[in-house]
């Protein structure tokens, strides 16, 4: 949460969430520990951690590592009928005119051809908090201040605590079950995503939330979006929580809503070769009554690069493919081709390309069994 207030929070205590100082750090070296209410530090030469203590006047310490941080220190106690104390966190991205270094973003939504992430999470018990993952977009190209829309992913609660607003409910999204909560605090609009259980650790499309609150009604594709954060919020305690490992990618390329009308005017600089791919691929789905957006990531695991690939797979029956964008896809139902397009068909070794479809299907809703790189089969993430 970016210093969010709750509704029902005092107008001095609104006042104060809209303070926009920060203690900026250098890169941080091994255990570096910050303290300082709104302190801050880079890790990687990509990513800022934040201490970010808003809430609260009690001490509140953070040992940052070259992955994430954890909780050293908490003191604070909020209302559990309330807001947390804080939101110490790690993203890519702008938050308060602090941008993380060389990051791309605030990008448009209809420019974002995949937007992924990877995130491990430590829990403790005895303690009140939220592991939350923060996704934040508004309609213009926002650096400082408060958006307008704000995601929570609750990887994990514990206590007496609940999202902003009332349940409006369920989706699956990633392959996992959503409860969807939906309100305001008084500053801007939320959409929570609560697991059933917790989850340490998971690697997805952030593309398949920021879609699916598209597709409420909440957002456009021409809102921006301009963070990515993952942290935790406590209310009571807290010290040794820790985001073990945080990563994120945002690419651009554009994304449309219909399938390539035209084959690619560049080809490959070599053809597809047949059963030499080392391939890994992410299927990351939203799914509501009768239609589903599909986000695959198709990444080389081998050695040396892939010039042109074919992902090979077979939606089970009843799913029937509409539209697509960022491949060239034959056939609609049954067994599917995605070629690649002219800007994504080279993969370096260790590079990805993404792209996505939608669809629509009857009876109950499963994913491709498997998949295969230029006939090579692929593991899936």
């Amino acid at each position: 949460m970016r210093r969010a207030i709750r509704a029902f929070m005092a107008l001095g205590l609104l006042a104060a969430g809209a303070v926009t100082a920060f203690a900026v750090a250098g890169p941080a070296a091994a255990d570096t520990q910050i303290c300082d209410q709104y302190g801050s530090t880079t890790i990687g030469g990509r990513y800022v951690v934040m201490n970010n203590r808003w809430g609260t006047s009690a001490q509140q310490c953070i040992n940052v590592t070259g992955t994430g941080f954890s909780v050293t220190s908490q003191h604070g106690t909020g209302n559990t009928s309330g807001a947390p104390v804080s939101y110490p966190a790690v993203y890519l991205g702008c938050h308060y005119t602090n941008c993380s270094p060389g990051t791309n973003l605030p990008i448009q939504v209809s420019a974002i051809s995949s937007a992924t992430s990877s995130i491990s999470y430590q829990y403790v018990s005895g303690a009140t908090y939220d592991a939350a993952y923060d996704i934040w977009l508004d309609p213009s190209p926002k650096k400082d201040g408060v958006n307008q829309q704000e995601i929570m992913i609750w990887f994990n609660r514990q206590g007496s605590i609940q999202p902003i607003g009332s349940v409006v409910g369920n989706a699956t999204i990633g392959g996992r079950s959503w409860e969807v909560w939906r309100g305001s605090n008084g500053s801007n609009a939320v959409i929570s995503y609560v697991a059933p259980s917790p989850i340490a650790s998971w690697s997805f499309s952030v593309l398949d939330f920021i879609n699916d609150v598209k597709n409420r009604g909440a957002i456009t594709s021409s809102w921006y979006l301009t963070s990515i954060q993952a942290g935790f919020e406590p209310w009571i305690g807290g010290a040794g929580l820790a985001v073990t490992d945080f990563s994120a990618a945002v690419n651009s390329g554009g994304q449309s809503t219909t399938a390539p009308t035209t084959a690619p005017t560049t080809a490959p600089t070599t053809q597809p070769t047949t059963g030499t791919a080392a391939c890994r691929v992410t299927y990351g789905t939203n799914v509501w009554s009768s239609g589903f957006t599909a986000n695959v990531t198709v990444a080389n695991t081998g050695t040396s690069a892939i010039n042109g690939w074919n992902l090979g797979f077979t939606l089970p029956s009843g799913q029937s493919i509409t539209s697509s964008w960022n491949a060239n896809i034959t056939g609609s139902s049954g067994a599917i081709t995605a070629g690649n397009v002219t800007w994504n068909g080279s993969l370096a070794a260790g590079a990805n390309a993404s792209f996505g479809f939608q669809g629509t299907y009857s009876g109950s809703f499963t994913n491709p069994s498997g998949f295969t790189l230029n006939g090579s089969t692929c593991t899936t993430a």
